[in-house]
């Protein structure tokens, strides 16, 4: 039992294989309720304010094990589908955030997306999402993940994430194509877990480690019909 817990542990969130990018600079983002006034004000004025919906709308997660028994864990598919926010095309601006307690693991079918040719048990999973939000993102003491995207130019999306009371800014590569009676902004990009304080997962001396690295791919829709900006 006591190596099945370790195995558990070390299977909890792992990284992408390839080379993370450097690490990006601490900035300010803008507190959720100064996000939602600004929206207000936009709306007021006559802007078009979309809202996110989440039926239609995807972050995930690929994490990856590493070590020298990396092949006694599993690599893991993290996924949030509850997400909340609006967006202003025309100002090339959108906030949303997701709670991280509403999160996902392991869904089959994101599994196959990301190339995993493997499901883990209905235990392990359980295990695996307990630790990932108790041990590793302390997700009592900061429950959601803001991101505050903003377009300029011909210059990539700039997105700024907080995340376990770390907010970072990075070049966000985003494809944004019209989708129904709003718009669709998708892309995959790289982050590190110790550039927002967390501390990747290592047991059994190092044989079993969650790799720093992690891959976020997002697909957000937001639309016109109901849109209300509390």
């Amino acid at each position: 039992m006591a190596i099945k817990r370790l195995l558990l542990l070390a299977a909890l969130l792992g990284g992408c294989a390839a080379a993370p990018p450097p690490a990006p600079a601490p900035t300010a983002a803008p507190a959720p309720d100064n996000a939602a006034a600004w929206y207000r004000q936009a709306a007021a004025a006559g802007g078009k304010v979309l809202v996110i919906d989440p039926a239609q709308s995807l972050v995930a997660v690929t994490v990856r094990r590493g070590g020298a028994l990396a092949r006694l864990g599993h690599d893991h598919v993290v996924a949030s589908r509850a997400i909340a926010g609006y967006a202003a095309p025309a100002a090339g601006r959108a906030d949303f955030s997701f709670r991280l307690d509403q999160m996902t693991v392991d869904e089959p079918a994101l599994r196959r997306e990301a190339g995993l040719d493997t499901q883990p048990s209905a235990d392990a999973v359980a295990g695996t999402r307990a630790n990932m939000l108790t041990r590793v993102l302390e997700a009592d003491k900061f429950p959601l993940v803001a991101l505050h995207a903003q377009q300029i130019a011909d210059q990539p999306m700039q997105l700024t994430i907080t995340l376990h009371g770390v907010t970072r800014t990075v070049a966000a590569p985003t494809r944004i194509e019209p989708a129904g009676d709003g718009v669709a902004a998708s892309g995959t990009l790289q982050l590190r877990q110790s550039d927002f304080g967390i501390t990747p997962m290592s047991v059994m001396g190092g044989a079993i480690t969650v790799q720093d690295a992690i891959e976020l791919r997002f697909r957000i829709v937001a639309r016109t019909a109901g849109v209300e900006v509390r």
